[in-house]
């Protein structure tokens, strides 16, 4: 078995290269190819944070001052497109995707990254997810594509504040772009989404959380690109119930809606398989006009689509969907339920390959480290299903592989490979790990990798 899983990683470090490859036929100037590996490699290989300067240790040992100097120009300053290389990772790694099935859903959502000082572009005290509450942090607005088998970010853009956006002298520090103003986030994920439409990407149901659904006019907006949408909304979003759906013809809230509903509306509905149990919940579904105004004229019939957990003294979550009105209710609910793949991505990414772990100021440093962060992350989902099921501590669930066996930083010796320890968790629960694509597959490719580095400490 160990010839097996040796024999899959040196298969993956020849399609690693030639990702790579494809990537940098993207970037412009030759001399960014090896910047654009060694920075690839370093997203997985360095051990703790994945800032550059750990990973100039373990990409070029003998020279990690100069690496660290050469990685940091790649990554903060070097003209290369996010868009380009981004458009790259998607028509490689898409299509290894819809082998398992066409694309289903688009999901906008945003992450966040809480920040001590004040400097870093776009830091605001605003409300940071992964803390959950009000803190100094960077929040990126991001669109991803998905099925029931994988998920891939295609878009990421850091929200600025008004007060950033207007400060000139804080603008010209970052090198923010002239073409940037203030955006609002549920505009960032309309103009993400426009973007993908036209970039001709597989088309999805789009999926929003409260956050952003109960925006109108994103909603409208969606709408107007002739896509469907299950937009989670807070609960008192005001509709009115279509004729003969079991509910007084009138203006109300959601919530207020939801409880007059009859015992015989509510379903328990199984979506998925979990952990370690089936998902299932209540649910009902009703006909609505969503309307910000008096009355119903001109507006659309909508699904109204409720959640009431067990146990639970009131509904607990809303939808409203445009999909087609016949849809079956468990497959409404399946759909509506995607939207945990995201959060998965980000508990991936930051925890395997250092998306929140890039230290510099700059606007162009924080979007490229993303888009690097984003390709590595799509390798990965591209070499599914490579990794032999009896290798370590692999389930039936973790099915990635890991690259590229065998490479040598420039100007270290040779040795055997050496094993490492597993990466130290930043920010992030180990709760349900075992069963996340990528708990087997950076540590393989970490393993394989020959260590000539001193491990760097965690930063603040």
């Amino acid at each position: 078995m160990g010839r097996q899983v040796s024999q899959v990683l040196e298969d993956g470090a020849a399609r690693f290269a030639e990702y790579v490859k494809r990537l940098a036929s993207v970037i412009g100037h030759a001399d960014r190819t090896q910047r654009l590996q060694d920075y690839c490699v370093g997203l997985l290989a360095a051990e703790g944070r994945k800032s550059v300067e750990p990973m100039a240790a373990v990409t070029a040992p003998a020279e990690v001052s100069v690496q660290h100097q050469k990685l940091l120009h790649f990554v903060a300053n070097s003209p290369w497109s996010d868009e380009r290389v981004l458009a790259e990772v998607r028509e490689m790694v898409v299509p290894k995707i819809e082998r398992h099935g066409p694309i289903e859903v688009w999901i906008i959502d945003d992450t966040s990254f809480p920040k001590q000082g004040k400097h870093s572009v776009g830091v605001h005290h605003q409300y940071c997810g992964q803390l959950g509450k009000q803190a100094n942090c960077q929040v990126a607005v991001t669109l991803s594509i998905a099925n029931h088998h994988a998920s891939l970010p295609i878009a990421y853009r850091l929200y600025l504040s008004r007060d950033w956006a207007k400060d000139a002298a804080r603008r010209k520090k970052a090198h923010v772009p002239k073409a940037i103003k203030f955006k609002t986030k549920p505009q960032i994920a309309l103009e993400q989404i426009g973007a993908a439409r036209a970039a001709g990407v597989p088309l999805g149901v789009v999926l929003f959380d409260a956050s952003y659904g109960s925006n109108i006019k994103l909603r409208s907006g969606v709408s107007a690109l002739a896509l469907s949408y299950v937009a989670g909304i807070v609960a008192t979003v005001k509709v009115v119930a279509a004729p003969k759906q079991g509910a007084p013809e009138r203006r109300m809230s959601v919530k207020e809606l939801a409880l007059t509903l009859p015992k015989h509306a509510w379903r328990t509905i199984t979506w998925r398989e979990g952990t370690n149990e089936r998902l299932r919940s209540r649910f009902a579904r009703v006909r609505v006009h969503a309307s910000p105004t008096r009355g119903r004229r001109g507006q659309p019939e909508e699904t109204l689509l409720i959640e009431w957990s067990e146990g639970e003294a009131e509904p607990t979550k809303y939808w409203l969907s445009t999909l087609d009105k016949n849809i079956s209710f468990r497959r409404l609910v399946d759909i509506a339920k995607m939207r945990w793949r995201v959060e998965r991505d980000y508990q991936e990414l930051k925890q395997e390959v250092g998306l929140g772990h890039y230290e510099g100021r700059g606007w162009p440093g924080f979007h490229h480290h993303g888009t690097l962060c984003f390709a590595v992350y799509g390798f990965l989902i591209s070499e599914r299903e490579t990794i032999p099921p009896s290798a370590p501590r692999c389930s039936r669930t973790i099915t990635q592989s890991a690259v590229p066996d065998g490479y040598r930083p420039r100007g270290a010796p040779d040795p055997a490979p050496t094993p490492r320890p597993q990466l130290d968790r930043h920010h992030a629960s180990n709760i349900g790990r075992r069963n996340r694509p990528n708990a087997v597959a950076v540590p393989l490719l970490r393993a394989s990798l020959p260590t000539q580095h001193t491990p760097y400490p965690m930063t603040q």
